[in-house]
């Protein structure tokens, strides 16, 4: 990898962390695929050479007890979700260069090459362990049906993952209390030789490997922990028939399979291959971005510098598989002697409605769902890609949804081009003949200098926005300008305007296509465009569109009041159908209980105050939605914890007086509103520079409802 700005003359692979072909997919999943195909679009729109890869995650146990329970094999069952999943994206207009999976002979081969690899550089040992056993049923248990108790954290745990807790991989019989989810037994262990990957063996490679990650920041500094101090080795093999061999040696078991962990990311390679193979190695050379062969890179001495010539590796996946990315995989590739990611990009979760998706108990948007409401996958891209930055969670409602549709893109974006060409065809047939302003020249250059840093600092949410800010700027020119009254008298100066509005259209279109295409598309035929926006590079935002083109058509249709009704009703229905344990509070007597409980409370507040401010008061209170980004006690101090703020245009020192009432551990990633205009103060020898808002004498800290991002003031 290359150590300069995006982009860079190397080819760049984008992958998403592949779907497991054990279920259908819902906005949760999307939001990752959506979010990795709009950066890839954005890495071309730069002129960066790019591959977007992907693949269906066809092993594991899951898959093979599924398929079981299901009377049909493990192949049958995961190639149905694989057929149903490659049908799925090009509907969200998510387009792969090539969509693959791990069953196939191409993966096949490369993995047992990568661990052939490993075992020449003698990274790969034998050790018995433990493997979970259901004695009742006479069957060794897969991880996933083993569950108890994280020896690390103490929450509930999977036999291989606390996805519950503290997200660390479990190695076999780490877990304590098992217990067999086949029968509710305990579970026994029973001694069985396994293969190895020793992590160890890339313990000073990986601290370095972390320290030049970029991405968000959950990616580049959760997997700190997992190999501060001793790093431990990651088993390979497991005791199953479904998945890729172990490539045995003479005299070894040739019984095993490999880990599902082993095999679901080298299919982002094996994916990069065949598509080089399909469009020929003059049009994209897998080689050159994955950096494959030669002695020096497979040999167990390393050269720190040989990255520089490598191809640009970008990783978007979800933040509950940050250790197999950011841990696991460079591992993986370091001792088959590949290229290292540059980037990895976590997302956060996906809510609905306020509470957590649970596809157990139907509390999900799924996509067909979705598709089958008949609104455009481009409203569903832009709400879930700008609805928040990348790594933070986001929740998907109804509400909001037409909300940020009717308002941003319908009155807004496609108001704003809707009038401006159907002005510019009445009047002149196209494009009126006149030159650029200076003034809109500038705020066009502006919001692709935006876009372009955005790239570079992977911020899928200011790229989906550039746009839609571009058109704002192009509503607050038309109006202050009103060419409609200036036709007749200024016929000059009302060109002028419309000739800038159609430059600012164009430039929308340009910038809008990562994470709209088909919306983009169609307002570059209207414009009369020759060829596909997809194809322009960024410098097409300020090229001259073409003289004459037809009447153009609306871009958005808005989100009926009445649909935005049913389609909650039917979502709530659901869930309701489906049962929800995990938010139930008990029967009639428990609520009334609670409620009691809320109106005795309410008894003791405090009576407002007859004393009033004026508004001209209230708006000089700079109050403002922040977001911690660390948090420390402060020595010596009983209650005070020193907090590092994100304020949007800045990052803040604040004091506050709620280590007795916070997990401080808990505080970093949290979303604050907070006074930014308070005098500073010093508290213990620290400055304050503003004030944390909080409720009553628990410091229940203020928030927002919805999505704003770090900097929006309260008004």
């Amino acid at each position: 990898m290359s150590h300069d700005p995006l982009p860079t003359d190397a080819p760049a692979v984008v992958t998403v962390g592949l779907p497991y072909a054990n279920g259908d997919l819902h906005v949760g999943h999307l939001r990752g695929y959506v979010g990795g195909d709009t950066y890839a679009r954005a890495l071309r729109r730069v002129g960066q050479e790019t591959a977007f890869v992907c693949g269906s995650d066809m092993h594991g146990t899951p898959i093979a007890v599924n398929a079981a329970e299901q009377g049909v094999s493990p192949q049958e069952l995961s190639s149905g979700y694989h057929e149903q999943y490659a049908e799925t994206f090009p509907k969200f207009n998510v387009e792969f260069d090539h969509y693959g999976n791990t069953h196939d002979e191409t993966n096949t081969e490369m993995t047992q090459s990568f661990v052939r690899s490993w075992i020449e550089n003698d990274h790969v040992f034998e050790k018995e362990i433990q493997v979970a056993w259901d004695a009742e049923a006479d069957q060794p248990l897969p991880d996933r049906y083993v569950e108890g108790t994280c020896p690390y954290c103490g929450e509930q745990a999977r036999g291989d993952e606390c996805d519950e807790g503290c997200q660390r991989h479990l190695e076999p019989g780490e877990i304590e209390d098992p217990v067999s989810t086949i029968t509710g037994n305990p579970a026994e262990y029973r001694t069985r030789p396994h293969k190895f990957l020793r992590l160890s063996d890339f313990q000073d490679y990986l601290q370095g490997f972390l320290d030049r990650l970029e991405g968000t920041e959950n990616a580049r500094n959760q997997p700190r922990e997992w190999i501060d101090g001793e790093l431990q080795d990651l088993c390979i093999t497991r005791d199953m028939d479904w998945g890729i061999d172990y490539p045995a040696e003479d005299g070894e078991s040739d019984d095993l399979v490999l880990y599902v962990w082993v095999d679901a990311p080298i299919e982002y390679v094996s994916a990069t291959k065949q598509y080089s193979e399909t469009v020929g190695a003059d049009e994209f050379d897998w080689e050159a971005a994955w950096k494959i062969g030669g002695e020096a890179r497979h040999g167990t001495q390393w050269d720190d510098d040989w990255t520089e010539e490598a191809g640009e590796i970008v990783h978007v996946i979800g933040r509950d598989i940050i250790q197999h990315h950011a841990v696991f995989w460079p591992a993986m590739l370091r001792g088959a002697g590949l290229n290292e990611p540059r980037a990895i990009l976590a997302t956060g979760f996906v809510g609905i409605d306020g509470k957590a998706l649970s596809t157990s108990r139907n509390r999900a948007v799924w996509a067909e769902e979705y598709l089958d409401t008949g609104l455009h996958p481009d409203l569903f891209r832009y709400y879930v890609t700008t609805g928040s930055g990348l790594e933070n969670d986001v929740d998907f409602s109804w509400d909001r949804f037409a909300d940020r549709v009717n308002g941003e893109l319908v009155g807004n974006l496609g108001n704003f081009c809707y009038r401006s060409l159907l002005f510019a065809q009445r009047n002149y047939d196209g494009t009126p003949d006149a030159a650029v302003s200076d003034e809109i020249r500038a705020e066009i250059a502006e919001a692709v200098e935006t876009f372009e840093e955005a790239v570079a600092d992977y911020d899928v949410r200011r790229i989906g926005q550039v746009a839609v800010d571009l058109a704002d700027v192009g509503n607050e020119y038309i109006q202050r300008n009103e060419p409609w009254n200036l036709v007749d008298d200024e016929p000059a100066a009302a060109a002028q305007v419309i000739r800038d509005c159609v430059q600012v259209t164009k430039a929308c279109a340009v910038l809008l296509q990562p994470v709209m295409p088909e919306t983009a598309e169609r307002l570059w035929t209207q414009l009369g465009e020759d060829g596909t926006v997809a194809d322009v590079g960024i410098d097409a935002a300020l090229e001259a569109p073409p003289a004459e083109f037809g009447e153009p058509e609306e871009l958005f249709t808005g989100v009926e009041d009445e649909e935005v009704v049913d389609l909650n009703a039917e979502l709530r229905d659901r869930v309701a159908d489906a049962g929800d344990g995990d938010d139930d509070v008990g029967d009639g007597a428990d609520d009334g209980g609670e409620e009691d409980d809320e109106d005795e409370a309410a008894a003791d507040l405090e009576p407002i105050t007859d004393d009033r401010v004026g508004f001209e008061d209230f708006q000089d209170l700079d109050v403002r939605v922040a977001r911690i980004t660390a948090a420390e006690p402060i020595e010596g101090a009983d209650d005070l914890v020193r907090l590092a703020v994100d304020a949007g245009v800045e990052e803040r020192q604040i004091v506050a007086g709620i280590k007795q009432l916070h997990d401080v551990d808990e505080l970093p990633g949290t979303k604050i509103v907070i006074l930014a205009n308070l005098e500073p103060a010093e508290l213990f020898g620290v400055e304050s520079n503003g004030m944390l808002l909080a409720a009553g004498e628990d410091a229940d800290l203020l928030t927002t409802h919805g999505d704003s991002e770090p900097g929006t003031k309260i008004r």
